[in-house]
């Protein structure tokens, strides 16, 4: 993880520890670098779960950390999920890390797992909300006193103005809530939309300090649905094929290598069509 925020305490005894790669792009280069190899060493590859929202400096000093490393042992994970709900994947990979998973499975399962996460806030106002699109009536009537927005970001964007007969697109399987506070005052994440979700537990967590800034407002209550038993996890993601990457030999879920990025040769390109035979002339 790339803030200490972003570690949620353990879900369950098996859950392990996240290690923070804290101020990754003001420590001394080859402080960082020392860091990173160290984990190698001990673990044999890395995950790096960042937002693709983390300020540019921490983007490029991890880029640069993992060419100067020369290494396809370090995948950088980079999910589009609001802080909240990147947190809770990042907890569902240290409950995954314990099982009996390849390297490149693992952090395969982060692209499977992401399709599970609903994750959305109650805001305050939208008016710099940018990452789910706002008509201008939205935009005009959040500058009214008291206007407050139920918002989803993932799976799929949608935003409603708070009234009687709000609501947002739930999850269609059994799911627990995760919860963060900020400076918003109100009831109706737990009152209303985890019971019209049919949430199967809820839980509180500190407000991660990037939602503010990826929000557009500090006045929010930030939400996230979750399967939370490892057991299901570990089922869903045994079951998918598994294939081969074809340049580090690592095995991976889907076409693409995590690590070294790699897809199966002419996954990219559309085949060719063939010419034509042509007949024999008599």
């Amino acid at each position: 993880m790339t803030g200490a925020d972003l570690a949620l305490p353990p879900q369950d005894e098996r859950t392990l520890p996240a290690v923070v790669l804290q101020d990754i792009e003001t420590r001394p280069l080859e402080q960082a670098l020392t860091e990173l190899q160290t984990l190698i060493e001990q673990h044999g590859h890395v995950i790096v779960v960042c937002s693709p929202a983390a300020p540019t400096a921490v983007q490029r000093r991890l880029h640069s950390l993992r060419s100067l490393l020369e290494t396809d042992r370090i995948a950088l994970f980079q999910p589009d999920l609001p802080p909240l709900g990147l947190a809770v994947l990042a907890r569902q990979l240290r409950q995954l890390a314990s099982c009996d998973l390849s390297p490149g499975v693992l952090a395969s399962a982060g692209r499977l797992l992401v399709h599970y996460i609903h994750a959305g806030a109650l805001l305050g106002s939208v008016a710099r909300l940018d990452r789910v699109p706002v008509n201008l009536k939205q935009h005009a009537k959040s500058w009214l006193p008291g206007s407050q927005f139920a918002v989803l970001a993932h799976p799929h964007p949608q935003l409603v103005r708070l009234g009687p007969e709000a609501a947002l697109d739930g999850p269609e399987f059994g799911t627990w809530m995760l919860v963060a506070k900020g400076q918003l005052q109100s009831d109706w994440v737990t009152g209303t939309l985890a019971p019209s979700w049919n949430v199967q537990g809820l839980r509180e967590a500190s407000l991660p300090t990037a939602s503010p800034r990826w929000w557009g407002t500090g006045k929010l209550i930030e939400f996230c649905t979750y399967l939370p038993d490892l057991s299901v996890l570990y089922q869903l993601v045994t079951s998918v094929r598994r294939g081969v990457c074809h340049w580090c030999g690592l095995d991976v879920l889907g076409d693409r290598c995590v690590f070294c990025s790699a897809t199966p040769p002419g996954h990219d390109a559309p085949p060719q069509p063939r010419p034509a035979n042509r007949a024999a002339a008599g």
